[in-house]
């Protein structure tokens, strides 16, 4: 019969040194990545800039130039009915108030068994009712939801931010 090797003995059910500084070792090393991976500033915000004389070939109502990021306060439209007319005419009234922005997530939640049917119809009369808000390359997704109506929806719209207004205040 063999006998056990002589050494520090622990309690069963505990982790050992080695195992608890991998867990550590682990821990620390997600804690890291979402610190990294934490709140970007956003591209466009206002930063302070030398005064400099205006060039020639520089237009002041150029936006400035940068990638655009998406703002993350996303607007309600509420949809309903079969006619594809009521609905791009409901589209168009509902998204009024921010004309000139443009789309750059719409996440469509359909009401009843065939939820997801009727959102993607939805999704697909987007560009007609507002083509400039709501560009071919718009992201869309379709969702159920079996809380609401059959033949509604609401459409959830992220919109790309606004460059920053002069001032320091954001349009939008």
């Amino acid at each position: 019969m063999s006998r056990p090797l002589p050494g520090p003995r622990r309690r069963p059910g505990r982790l050992g040194v080695v195992a608890l500084a991998g867990w550590l070792f682990a821990d620390l090393l997600l804690v890291l990545a979402l610190v990294s991976m934490a709140d970007r500033p956003d591209p466009l915000a206002d930063r302070p800039v030398a005064a400099r004389k205006p060039t020639p070939s520089a237009s002041p109502s150029r936006p400035p130039a940068g990638p655009r990021s998406v703002d993350r306060k996303w607007r309600r439209i509420r949809v309903g009915g079969t006619s594809e007319t009521s609905l791009v005419r409901q589209i168009r009234s509902a998204t009024r108030p921010w004309s000139g922005r443009s789309a750059a997530l719409v996440q469509t939640f359909g009401g009843g068994s065939n939820g997801t049917g009727y959102a993607h119809r939805v999704n697909s009369l987007l560009h007609r009712a507002r083509p400039d808000m709501f560009p071919r390359a718009t992201v869309t997704d379709d969702f159920i939801d079996l809380s609401a109506r059959p033949s509604t929806a609401v459409i959830r719209v992220y919109f790309y931010t606004l460059p920053a207004a002069p001032g320091g205040a954001r349009k939008g």
